[in-house]
């Protein structure tokens, strides 16, 4: 197998343990149909025109959340059918978008990929500047996986279910806080739309990735965090945290006593996450050049590794 980890290590069974469910095993399921869409795409042959015959996926969260798990998955998939290299790096800070400046200055020759959350296509919206050009920048390849969200509590929280949570939170506005993977996220943003359609106050603290903030909390160093299923199902299956609620308007085949937060109370109540596939751009705007080519220009004016006609439109809706 030709599949390295960089910077950290890494297997299945460490991170998901005995505890892997039906949900995580789902989501390795649709990265391995996303793989083989790209591998059907990409002959060996072509695989070996990338430089040095390796492929670095950047991730930019830390290791041991959903990302992660899903890039280490899809870096052993590529390694062993196209017969590359497939190196996993880990770049987390602000919100990803360290990790996502890297992927979009690196070489357009598709041996730089990015796999991220829903943070990179929110970024723009919540900072006044970035340090690229999240519609220009980059080329979308696919969406990975889709997961629900879930409301989890620290063991030993006073509250049981979501009702006495918003309770507790009424009586006590402003002194209860909770975590999420990052500013942007589609995790902070489940715990801003718990806030305002359950009209309560929390003080949110984002973390630079998921495995931190589940880490404190099962520490007890935060009471509340939304989270996604696969990096919640280990802490709840071994007892070290409660799930109150999910966020998907059905309830998780993994945890069919979970009601949904509408199921709880919070009418109307549904937000998921989504994991796409990025690389830079070959058709990058630069100053004093016309218009991006189109997708219908000359196969060798395209990137040698994923040609534009590929790609899907992207979650943010931009077109490849």
């Amino acid at each position: 197998m030709t599949c390295e980890v960089a910077r950290t290590s890494f297997d299945n069974k460490n991170i998901l343990g005995d505890t892997m469910t039906s949900l995580a095993r789902f989501l390795m399921a649709v990265a391995a149909v996303t793989c083989i869409s790209l591998t059907s795409l990409i002959s060996p042959a072509q695989a070996q025109s990338i430089p040095g015959n390796q492929i670095r996926i950047i991730v930019p969260f830390p290791a041991g959340g959903t990302t992660d798990i899903l890039a280490r998955f899809v870096a052993q998939y590529l390694g062993e059918k196209l017969g590359v290299t497939a190196i996993v790096e880990n770049r987390p800070g602000a919100s990803g978008t360290i990790g996502s400046e890297a992927v979009a200055k690196s070489p357009a020759d598709g041996s730089v990929l990015l796999i991220t959350a829903t943070h990179h296509v929110i970024n723009p919206s919540l900072r006044k500047s970035l340090p690229y050009d999240t519609q220009k920048d980059f080329s979308p390849i696919a969406v990975i996986a889709t997961a629900p969200n879930a409301l989890c509590v620290a063991k030993d929280f006073p509250a049981r279910t979501v009702a006495e949570l918003i309770a507790m939170a009424k009586q006590q506005p402003g002194k209860l806080s909770f975590g999420s993977s990052g500013i942007g996220g589609a995790n902070h943003l489940s715990g801003e739309l718990f806030k305002q359609m359950a009209g309560i106050g929390l003080e949110h603290i984002p973390y630079k990735g998921a495995a931190p903030a589940m880490n404190d909390l099962i520490g007890g160093h935060i009471p509340i965090m939304f989270d996604t299923l696969p990096t919640v199902l280990p802490a709840a299956q071994a007892g070290n945290i409660r799930v109150l609620a999910v966020t998907s308007l059905q309830r998780a085949a993994s945890l069919p006593d979970v009601p949904t937060l509408n199921e709880a109370g919070v009418t109307g109540f549904e937000a998921t996450s989504w994991f796409g596939m990025y690389m830079r751009s070959s058709q990058r705007r630069r100053p004093g050049k016309s218009s991006p080519r189109k997708a219908s220009s000359p196969a060798s004016e395209r990137g040698p590794i994923f040609p534009r006609s590929w790609l899907p439109k992207s979650p943010n809706g931009v077109a490849s």
